[in-house]
C-alpha cells in the first residue's frame, strides 16, 4: 500500500540551508520555510497561521523572531510595497522583480529583463556603494482587468475611502 508523505517532515534542503547560515536547527524555523514554500510572498498573518496548523504551540512572537533571523541570514527576502504589509518570500538567488496589482494587491514574480542584476549600475550613485535594488512594476492583474466594475485608479489599500 503507498504511504503519503507526511507534511511534518521538513524539506530535506531546509536543515542544511539553516546550517549553512550558521543558524540552529529548529521546528518554528522549519515551519516558516516550509510556509513560505508553499506560499510565495506570504504576509506574517499567512505564514503565523501555516506555521500553527503544524505546530499549534508556537508563539506570534516566535514567527516573527523566525522571520527576522531567516531575514538577516539572507535565506528570506522582506518586500513591501507602498501601502501593503510586509510580505515574505524565499531567497532563491535569482534577479527578479515584483509586480503588484494596484487593486487586489496580489503580488507576482517578474524575471528581470536584462539578466543579472541589472539594477545596481546606477547612472549616478551619488557617492553610494550600491548593493541592492528593489523594483516595483505596478498595475492590474489579469484578475482584476476582467473585473467590469474595477476602479484601476485607487490603490488597493485605499479602497472604501472614497
Amino acid at each position: 500500500m503507498p504511504t503519503t508523505p507526511t507534511t511534518d517532515v521538513p524539506h530535506v534542503d531546509d536543515e542544511q540551508l539553516l546550517r549553512g547560515a550558521h543558524l540552529r536547527v529548529t521546528r518554528p524555523r522549519l515551519a516558516v520555510l516550509h510556509a513560505l514554500r508553499e506560499s510565495p510572498h506570504a504576509d506574517t498573518g499567512t505564514v503565523l497561521d501555516a506555521v500553527r496548523g503544524r505546530h499549534t504551540t508556537v508563539s506570534h512572537q516566535a514567527v516573527y523572531d523566525c522571520l527576522h533571523a531567516l531575514t538577516d541570514a539572507g535565506l528570506v527576502r522582506r518586500i513591501q510595497p507602498t501601502g501593503s504589509v510586509a510580505r515574505y518570500e524565499l531567497s532563491v538567488g535569482d534577479n527578479h522583480h515584483h509586480a503588484v496589482c494596484r487593486v487586489c494587491g496580489s503580488i507576482t514574480d517578474v524575471a528581470c529583463a536584462t539578466g543579472r542584476a541589472p539594477c545596481l549600475h546606477a547612472s549616478d550613485p551619488q557617492g553610494f556603494a550600491v548593493d541592492e535594488a528593489e523594483v516595483i512594476y505596478w498595475g492590474l492583474c489579469p484578475n482584476c482587468q476582467n473585473q467590469p466594475d474595477s476602479d484601476s485608479t485607487a490603490p488597493h489599500h485605499e479602497k472604501g475611502r472614497r
